[in-house]
């Protein structure tokens, strides 16, 4: 007999390694809950974030962290592993692609620390049926094309029923045309931004090129910039055949690939089709139909008639080759948590 209670404690220090694609909002959303905890943060940043990483370094400073609570670091890929390797660091973060995170997970494993991976999807988004598949395509488009399409939760695999496919496609293909490059700090009515850089631009360019040359056809944009600029022009793309390479690819862009099927079965099917499984969302005028889709999908965060729900107090995170463990949340302040038994004998 006795009094037993489970503690939250803090494992001590953590090794962030971040993206670029949402260079303050992923900060925040691992250091912050840490640092409550009463972690300490070590930041890489991605490489190309250089002046973001010194913000955010800054701002943290600016609300009252000890110094060494949080600390930036610029380190090459040998530096990071020897981080990860030294035995004051406890575990390790990373949001970034699934080569990276086969490469810090093998060497956080190594070393048995503990870790979070937060890599890509091809998520799907399931449309039964709509009263208005102009509007859901209108949403499913809005959505793919945020951010320049540079976001890992993004719809990346648009599955539609046969019966209003062709107005689903009309109406992305109508968004699509007469777009034209525009000045990314203030984005007008008919204009898209930039890519990250030209290199993503040429990347996202190369494998809508290579989908086409296995029989994928675009139906409008597709278009690269002329150097250097890293515009590429938002792109409605169908008819990827199932067994070519392109499509099991992420694409990291601004491209809406849209698979046309004919019942339920074939589009949960379709879904499952993937080594990915971050998100998903499936889309009816009937919940009960879409719920039974939804909760079949082989992801981490499903979703029905909405395409990705987030806010902080919901975990953020995917199964399969999308990584694991969570971000955000009661379920994600706990992945760096020592849950320690405190027993005191009667």
């Amino acid at each position: 007999p006795g009094k037993a209670m489970i503690e939250h404690r803090p494992v001590g220090v953590l090794l962030g390694v971040m993206p670029w694609n949402f260079p303050y909002y992923q900060v925040a959303r691992f250091a912050a809950p840490n640092l409550l905890l009463g972690n300490t943060i070590l930041l890489k940043h991605a490489d190309i974030c250089a002046r973001s990483a010194l913000t955010m370094q800054q701002i943290f400073e600016d609300a009252g962290v000890p110094v060494g609570g949080y600390q930036n670091v610029f380190a090459s890929h040998d530096q990071i592993a020897s981080i990860i390797a030294d035995p004051r660091v406890q575990g390790v973060s990373l949001t970034g692609s699934e080569r990276a995170g086969a490469i810090i997970g093998e060497q956080a494993g190594r070393h048995l620390k503990k870790c979070v991976l937060e890599l890509g999807g091809i998520d799907p988004m399931v449309v039964l049926d709509a009263d208005d598949a102009a509007a859901v395509a209108r949403e499913a488009w809005n959505f793919r094309t945020y951010n320049g399409g540079q976001v890992c939760n993004s719809n990346k695999r648009l599955i539609v029923m046969d019966d209003i496919y062709d107005e689903f496609v009309a109406e992305l293909t109508r968004l699509a045309e007469g777009l034209k490059p525009g000045d990314q700090l203030n984005i007008g009515e008919s204009e898209y931004a930039p890519l990250s850089t030209r290199s993503a631009a040429e990347t996202v360019h190369a494998q809508v090129q290579k989908a086409v040359s296995e029989g994928a056809r675009v139906l409008a944009g597709g278009v690269l910039s002329d150097g250097p600029g890293a515009y590429y022009s938002p792109t409605v793309l169908v008819d990827v055949p199932r067994e070519s390479a392109s499509y099991r690819e992420e694409i990291f862009g601004p491209v809406a690939t849209v698979y046309r099927v004919s019942s339920d079965e074939e589009a949960l099917e379709l879904a499952n089709d993937c080594d990915l499984g971050l998100g998903g969302s499936v889309f009816s005028t009937d919940e009960a139909r879409a719920a039974r889709v939804a909760s079949r999908l082989e992801v981490g965060m499903t979703h029905v008639n909405t395409i990705a729900a987030e806010a902080a107090e919901l975990p953020f995170g995917g199964v399969k080759r999308s990584g694991f463990g969570r971000e955000m949340g009661p379920i994600g302040i706990g992945e760096f948590a020592n849950k320690r038994l405190y027993f005191v004998s009667a």
